[in-house]
């Protein structure tokens, strides 16, 4: 260790835990024990700090070491689901948020109590909960886990074991407040950190025609064929913005970050500051992954941002701080996970239960249950085995499968008067029991289980294809289910109608000031320059 990494390095690392250990315990003092303050930072947060929390929250070790391993197998086009991504966040800014703020909602399930009732917000809360820990924390854990092996040679479980303790720490104490303070820290580090790799890569391989010149084309091809195994260009238009929706728009652990800012127009800045962060893991996250295809080609996949680290290309105490960007995106993600958890069970099980429940108890159950959290976490890390290559890939394969449902049931309960609850519980129930249904055979399948050649046809159909079909098979029940389930429109979803309508009219509104070049707004500028610089990115790369 001591050969590739200094001593300058280790005293990086060594401050950089010394200071997030320090702002997190600093803000859990701040924290004036009210149940809002706690679990919504007193709803508080100026829209820089929730735009990079957003991010900081989004970006962890799988993203590192799973973006960085496509690209250097595949090239640009897993960066499609980053640029996917941005388009769901300018819906969820302009559309949702005004939305949810002005229903006083504390979680999405809580919302979605109001479009149907309680049993839904149950089943959410709970199939949350069960998804954070299987796929956020688990990968997470994974991904750091293969890194620090490869760098210090740390068996996985010590690892994960030592990061979960560490963010949980101030998780605990200090709630919402201090989760978001400390991710508007680690944000700026581990975009920092990545930009370091990035630039060093570029320089290593000989810049522009280093890339262009040692790498196939196809590597810069962003749209594949339809009957490419990962990245068919119509499971990207199609299938990936059906995963989106439902992890940015209806999944508390990023909304959770836009209901503790301050207003409704602090909350869509900070939606659109998230949106053009996006942007970037394209340059410092999959390029990486190029450039150590040309300089460690026998290091690619998974093992390529490792192989970038390892080496010499990065000067000594600039790779501590690459080291820390690394460790502040694991800790980030899993800190937004613990008191996404936390806020989820206090909210939509133990106060619906205790309605009569003080603040400091709710505040207690709350510091509880993350506690809880941290010692799951620590107990499933050896379940990371079942976990195969291509981490990204795995990801968003997991989430093809769970996320159609949830984003159907979503969409119509906005936008559909006729839709009952029974629908909307039945549509979840059989959705996600299909959806678990394909994720079981795959890891099956990846962990050498022999299985029925019918079920191998099932795993041939690609992932995003099958959550296209996953999705249209939801359409279908909900429009059965509403012929024979009939429901009258409600008060409450007449206003939700109406707080839809009004998110279009001002989106119309500011179109027309466009045209007749008034009075422009920053929002609406800063939307369209970031619609323009991804076609841009299109038009460059295919």
């Amino acid at each position: 260790m001591i050969e590739v990494f200094s001593y300058i390095d280790a005293i990086v690392l060594l401050l950089y835990f010394i200071l997030i250990l320090s702002l997190g315990f600093y803000y859990s003092q701040r924290n004036d024990d009210t149940y809002e303050n706690y679990f919504l930072a007193g709803r508080n947060i100026p829209w820089f700090v929730v735009g990079i929390s957003i991010f900081a929250t989004n970006i962890s070790s799988e993203h590192f070491i799973g973006l960085a391993g496509a690209g250097s197998m595949r090239g640009l086009a897993v960066g499609q689901f980053e640029l996917m991504a941005i388009f769901t966040l300018l819906f969820l800014g302009w559309f949702l948020v005004p939305i949810y703020f002005k229903t006083g909602v504390i979680t999405i399930p809580e919302f979605l109590e109001i479009i149907f009732d309680r049993r839904i917000r149950k089943f959410f809360a709970l199939f949350s909960v069960l998804i954070y820990i299987f796929t956020k924390v688990l990968v997470s854990l994974f991904a750091a886990g293969l890194l620090f092996y490869d760098l210090f040679g740390l068996n996985i479980y010590t690892s994960s074991i030592l990061i979960v303790l560490i963010t949980g720490l101030y998780s605990v104490i200090g709630g919402s407040s201090a989760v978001i303070r400390t991710q508007y820290f680690q944000g700026i580090i581990l975009i920092l950190g990545a930009f370091i790799i990035s630039i060093s890569g570029f320089f290593a391989v000989g810049g522009f025609e280093g890339i262009y010149s040692k790498v196939p084309q196809e590597f810069y091809n962003m749209f594949k064929s339809i009957n490419d195994p990962d990245y068919p260009w119509t499971g990207i238009i199609f299938g990936a913005p059906i995963i989106a929706f439902w992890y940015w728009c209806t999944d508390q652990y990023i909304v959770q970050r836009l209901l503790s800012a301050k207003s409704i127009d602090q909350a869509r800045k900070g939606s659109l500051f998230a949106a053009s962060l996006k942007i970037l893991p394209i340059f410092i996250l999959v390029f990486p992954g190029i450039f150590a295809s040309i300089l460690f080609p026998e290091s690619k996949g998974d093992g390529a941002y490792s192989a970038l680290l390892y080496s010499e290309i990065v000067p000594h105490g600039l790779k501590g701080f690459v080291i820390a960007g690394v460790l502040a995106a694991i800790m980030s993600s899993l800190a937004g996970v613990f008191n996404t958890i936390s806020v989820l069970f206090t909210n939509d099980f133990y106060k619906i239960k205790h309605p009569e429940a003080s603040d400091r108890k709710l505040i207690l159950i709350g510091r509880l249950s993350t506690t809880a959290a941290v010692v799951i976490a620590i107990l499933i890390v050896p379940l990371v085995k079942v976990i195969t290559s291509q981490i990204y890939l795995f990801l968003q394969s997991v989430q093809s499968f769970v996320s159609p449902p949830i984003t159907a049931v979503f969409l119509f309960g906005l936008f559909s008067k006729k839709m009952s609850a029974k629908t909307a519980i039945i549509t979840l129930i059989v959705g996600e029991v299909i959806g678990i249904f394909r994720l079981v055979l795959q890891l099956l399948y990846d962990n050498d289980v022999i299985l029925h050649p019918f079920l191998l046809k099932i795993l041939e159909i690609n992932f995003l294809h099958f959550s296209i079909l996953l999705f249209l098979l939801c359409v279908v029940l909900i429009k059965i289910g509403n012929e024979i389930f009939k429901t009258k429109e409600s008060a409450t979803s007449f206003k939700i109608d109406l707080m839809i309508k009004e998110s279009y009219q001002e989106i119309v509104l500011n179109f027309k000031r466009v045209l007749e070049v008034k009075r422009l707004n920053p929002n609406f500028v800063i939307s369209v320059f970031i619609v323009f610089a991804i076609i841009l990115l299109w038009s460059v790369w295919n």
